[in-house]
């Protein structure tokens, strides 16, 4: 039997040493990848900075893809628009008033509030300063409306 396996070892070309595999170090090893991890976090940390100003221009779009939804809409009782509607009249705002803010908030993402201001009242959350905003304004027959969109 131990003939047989000298005989492998031989004819593989190599004698005795060939069959030996040469090992890294597993701490070489663990370095190697310490090494690739730290350098890949740092990477990304560089990589994945906003730009200035991308906060402001999502809301300005959140803003006008807003207001460009509600100036499309039917209204719900009377006039062209539902926008127009809304800003008919005091008492017509005082009706639809809730029915619009609802709307407003199933439109915005969940992670977005909002103020909309038409000729005759507001609805949805007061403002707060210091924080990006975006803002559309929208012309209807009956007065401009304008709408305000932040981060919460």
């Amino acid at each position: 039997m131990r003939e047989r396996s000298l005989c492998r070892r031989r004819s593989t070309g190599g004698g005795p040493r060939s069959s030996a595999r040469g090992q890294l170090s597993l701490s070489a090893v663990e370095a190697g990848i310490g090494v690739v991890f730290v350098l890949a976090v740092a990477a990304s940390f560089g990589v994945a900075l906003p730009e200035t100003g991308a906060h402001e221009a999502q809301l300005d779009a959140y803003a006008e893809d807003s207001i460009t939804v509600l100036s499309s809409e039917p209204p719900r009782h009377g006039g062209v628009t539902r926008l127009s509607e809304v800003s008919s009249s005091p008492s017509t705002f005082e009706r639809e008033s809730a029915s619009l803010e609802r709307r407003v908030r199933r439109i915005v993402p969940e992670n977005v509030l909002f103020r909309l201001r038409t000729p005759h009242g507001s609805v949805g959350f007061r403002k707060p300063a210091g924080v990006p905003v975006g803002r559309s304004t929208t012309t209807t027959v009956n007065g401009d409306v304008t709408i305000w969109v932040w981060y919460a």
